[in-house]
């Protein structure tokens, strides 16, 4: 079993590197859509905590719950049967790599929330993985056009090292905030912080502001 004390003191302490050298750094990328101090790249880096929770078609389900009219509770079929969504996006994450033009497929999250039907004071939400990893954002962030529940990524089945069977794509934030391996959307009123944002990650998370650490000063 692996230490979690230790894998998170390390991600910290790399976190921490990259924030000092990206201070040194501040040279403008001469693509527009590459955001500052990030590099562009062609692969798929796999970055998570050391543990990937045994989950698979078979044993994974999606729950909405909360501040909502209709709880939801999908199981693969249920999910695999709502209307599928396509789309294509650039993936900024905070360790300062991107990609660009994703094609990611799965179920638009705006059209699954909108079927739990959100209350009114439904203002943040908590996104929760098996591994029990979480990160927090306001509701209107997922109800964006873009942003997917996701099963596939270029045209192929997430595999596990990626957050397979099922993650969150949210284009528009670091890609922290884009949760591997989603087990539950919980909407709620107030928002909490997840388990990066209480370690010092910024709240809000917009590449191009380079919110990257909670002191960061924009």
């Amino acid at each position: 079993m692996p230490d979690w004390k230790k894998l998170i003191e390390g991600k910290i302490a790399l976190a921490q590197k990259a924030k000092l050298l990206g201070a040194k750094a501040g040279k403008a990328n001469v693509n527009e859509r590459i955001p500052n101090g990030q590099k562009q790249v062609t692969n798929f880096p796999v970055l998570d905590l050391g543990i990937r929770p045994n989950v698979n078609t078979t044993n994974w389900s999606l729950r909405v719950y909360g501040l909502v009219e209709h709880e939801l509770n999908l199981k693969w079929m249920d999910f695999r049967s709502l209307p599928q969504f396509k789309d294509t996006s650039d993936f900024h994450c905070v360790t300062r790599w991107s990609q660009l033009d994703m094609d990611w497929e799965g179920v638009s999250a705006r059209e699954l929330l909108m079927q739990a039907n959100p209350l009114p004071n439904a203002k943040f939400v908590t996104l929760h993985s098996y591994d029990g990893y979480t990160t927090n954002l306001p509701l209107d962030a997922l109800l964006d056009d873009d942003v997917v529940i996701a099963h596939s990524v270029f045209s192929k089945p997430l595999t596990a090292e990626h957050g397979g069977p099922v993650r969150m794509v949210v284009p528009k934030r670091y890609a922290w905030k884009s949760a591997k391996w989603l087990k539950s959307i919980e909407l709620h009123e107030f928002d909490r912080p997840g388990f990066w944002e209480v370690r010092g990650y910024h709240n809000d998370a917009f590449p191009f502001l380079e919110q990257r650490f909670s002191d960061d000063d924009y």
